[in-house]
């Protein structure tokens, strides 16, 4: 959203740039442009940090950080990671929620591995916890991959 409301106001921008030059010459200087709230760095992105461990993988277990627009970071696969989140936002789901209280569970176990997410995600502040011991943990954790590791 963010990035149309920058491309919009760089566009409006332009077509009165393209137009200032007639427009200067009949009527005198223009004044000088205001700075563009919108062009400017408001700290509304993601940035994430992620903790796994038990997952009985040595390689998905550990401390990553993820950033978003541009993907970067430590996080094996951030590029990926990123597209999902930002599919996720575009659905209107937030993976962050905690599972419903009054939610009906399967109860399988999924493993030992826990997660812990904390951050920011557009701008919004994040502090989540992952376990796989019931299907609807189990259903959040894979609804989440590729921020968090495919474990079994």
């Amino acid at each position: 959203m963010m990035r149309r409301l920058a491309l919009t106001a760089v566009a409006s921008l332009a077509a009165l740039s393209a137009a200032a030059p007639a427009a200067t010459a009949a009527s005198g200087p223009l004044p000088l442009p205001l700075s563009l709230p919108l062009l400017q760095d408001d700290g509304a992105g993601t940035r994430l940090t992620v903790v796994v461990s038990g997952s009985g993988n040595p390689e998905a277990d550990g401390r990553y950080e993820l950033e978003c627009g541009p993907a970067g970071g430590s996080h094996p696969v951030a590029a990926q990671a990123c597209e999902r989140l930002d599919q996720l936002e575009g659905e209107g789901v937030d993976p962050f929620a905690p599972v419903p209280r009054d939610a009906m569970c399967t109860q399988q176990y999924g493993g030992e591995a826990t997660a812990r997410v904390t951050g920011t995600w557009h701008g919004r502040q994040v502090d989540a916890s992952f376990r796989r011991t019931n299907g609807c943990e189990i259903g959040r954790w894979n609804g989440l991959r590729p921020v968090l590791p495919n474990v079994r």
